[in-house]
């Protein structure tokens, strides 16, 4: 009796010890040597600026969002986010649209929740700077969102949703791509009106001569093509020629997209290109990867979904004196290793049971192990 306490004793306190260490894996471990396959493709000097792009967040809110979901992927997303900072040390963040599931429709209390939890996630330090771009999901689709919805979003992030931001001689363009409907909607004529005043500052930028006719009162910027970030892709059929282990499945690239609602308009999309020449687009919305170079000339980078709700693989990039690509934990590689733990401590305490109902406490449990199948128990 006193050496099954004692077997049963040490069993309890080794399993013990396994199912924390695993937890401890799977919830914090896990993503630093994940995260630090980028550190070394990522290393920049001080006069290169390092920026870290992720979209499609996608915080549920208090109708669709079980709270289970809610406390699994959005830890998920704050262990990734707040080690990839840890880790990487990026200057600026950019997030590119989606950052609610529910924006659209919150009601003022939820949209305050929903703040609270997305500023708790992605807390960070002064010293980097967060910049967060509209999506769909956080104002409405065109035809839904309104003043009241956008101008909500750019209180709780102090910005306008169309501008340029300047870093380390670097030009940002940041549009809102939801009101790029052509249609003449109030709030797609002001997103519009800025559009073309920002290319003109640039237009006038790039200049030689700064007495250029046309460009008196010009806001003077650095003389380089802007890095162009938006919620939407740039008009692409579909995802056919997309590849990578982050690319759309195969079964749903050949899908073809819809106009303004997938992708932009084929005219909007050329109306970015003819007004500001970018040297790179950023996207999100398609929660999948894709890299397509429009016109022969100006490359973008469809960057997929941070949440795993939305994939099982989810990334980020990370630019400094070129671009990487930085992959998060595999959601099917933790249910792997929570379930060969529970299978390794089930079978234990079945062997623990066996060894002591069958042969007695004098007889090791390995004995057991090896003539499992040639006994039978009573």
């Amino acid at each position: 009796a006193y050496r099954r306490k004692l077997s049963t004793g040490w069993l309890a306190v080794v399993s013990l010890l396994g199912l924390v260490s695993v937890f401890f894996f799977c919830e914090y471990l896990i993503y630093y040597p994940v995260i630090l396959r980028c550190v070394a493709d990522g290393r920049s000097t001080g006069s290169t600026l390092r920026a870290m792009v992720l979209s499609d967040t996608h915080l549920l809110g208090a109708v669709g969002g079980h709270w289970f979901d809610k406390l699994r992927r959005e830890w998920q997303m704050e262990r990734g986010f707040q080690t990839a900072l840890w880790l990487l040390r990026p200057e600026i963040v950019f997030i590119l649209g989606d950052i609610f599931d529910e924006g659209k429709w919150s009601t003022p209390t939820n949209w305050e929740d929903d703040v609270r939890r997305f500023h708790r996630m992605f807390r960070h330090s002064t010293d980097t700077e967060l910049v967060v771009l509209v999506g769909n999901h956080d104002i409405g689709f065109h035809y839904e969102m309104d003043w009241s919805k956008l101008q909500r979003f750019e209180k709780v992030f102090n910005s306008t949703s169309t501008r340029i931001l300047t870093k380390k001689g670097i030009n940002f363009l940041l549009v809102n791509s939801v009101a790029l409907h052509g249609d003449g909607c109030p709030i797609c004529q002001s997103v519009e009106k800025e559009l073309v005043k920002l290319s003109r500052d640039l237009s006038c930028s790039l200049q030689v001569d700064s007495a250029v006719e046309g460009c008196e009162g010009a806001e003077s910027l650095p003389p380089t093509p802007p890095i162009m970030l938006q919620h939407y892709p740039l008009y692409r059929v579909s995802d056919a020629s997309c590849t990578g282990e982050d690319a759309a499945p195969p079964e749903e690239r050949h899908l073809l997209f819809r106009e303004k609602y997938d992708v932009l308009s084929k005219e909007a999309s050329q109306k970015l290109l003819q007004w500001f020449k970018p040297r790179l687009i950023l996207s999100g919305h398609t929660h999948s990867g894709c890299e397509v170079l429009h016109d022969n000339s100006y490359p973008e980078i469809s960057v997929p979904s941070f949440n795993w709700r939305n994939r099982n693989n989810p990334s980020f990039i990370l630019g400094s004196h070129s671009l990487s690509k930085c992959f998060l934990p595999e959601e099917s590689t933790v249910i792997a290793v929570y379930s060969s733990a529970g299978a390794l401590l089930l079978l234990a305490v079945m062997a623990h049971c066996l060894c002591f109902k069958s042969v007695g406490p004098l007889l090791p449990c390995l004995s057991l192990c090896a003539l499992i199948g040639k006994h039978k128990y009573l």
